[in-house]
């Protein structure tokens, strides 16, 4: 406990109130030996990070909790899917900065429920760099991530709708072995039409 205290710059007093909180895991223990290895030092500094950033010790509790009650990234993302995103991955601590001041208890249990977040050890993955992006500047033009989160699952709905459409369409009438090529082409149809009925709402929509 002492060794791990000094390589994370705390007291061993503040280590044990850090553990009685639940905020670092329990060491392995050989007798009366307790070992602690390297990450319970990386959570050490994440918890420094946060606190850095205006996080309380109780939002960090709540926070390693949902973090720790999430999927690991092999159930998110399973073995050899076919897939065009680029998974990222993340410290809570980057994490908190693409969303600074909105990465809440709430924010990431839902996220981690949707399978945007998924656990590798002490790193966060996300499931994709472009939903990322996407979600960070929206935030930034003033979206609540806590809306960014529900739109995206009410996408969700739609997109599984249209996934098995286009998916039928093409199993029925493709060559076998053709799906790949025809993929874009099945997401070209569905950003045209969405882009004219975002014209037609915006046409029908009152001056500000």
């Amino acid at each position: 406990m002492e060794e791990l205290a000094e390589k994370a710059g705390i007291t061993v007093r503040t280590l044990r109130f850090y553990r009685e909180r639940g905020l670092i895991p329990p060491p392995r223990r050989e007798g009366r030996i307790a070992w602690y290895d390297e990450h319970h030092l990386a959570r050490l500094r994440t918890i420094a990070a946060l606190l850095e950033r205006g996080h309380t010790l109780n939002g960090i509790a709540d926070l390693a909790t949902a973090f720790e009650s999430g999927r690991d990234v092999g159930e998110v993302l399973g073995l050899g899917e076919p897939t065009e995103e680029t998974p990222v991955r993340l410290t809570p601590e980057a994490l908190a900065d693409y969303f600074e001041g909105q990465v809440t208890p709430e924010n990431l249990a839902t996220a981690l429920e949707l399978g945007y977040l998924a656990t590798d050890g002490e790193e966060i993955v996300h499931i994709s760099r472009r939903l990322l992006d996407v979600s960070a500047a929206l935030v930034r033009e003033g979206v609540p991530l806590s809306v960014v989160l529900d739109a995206g699952r009410r996408v969700r709905v739609h997109a599984e709708a249209l996934a098995g459409l286009f998916v039928d369409v093409l199993t029925t009438h493709s060559a076998d072995g053709q799906l790949d090529k025809l993929r874009p082409l099945a997401k070209s149809v569905v950003e045209a039409e969405l882009s004219m009925a975002m014209d037609r709402r915006l046409r029908q929509a009152p001056p500000a």
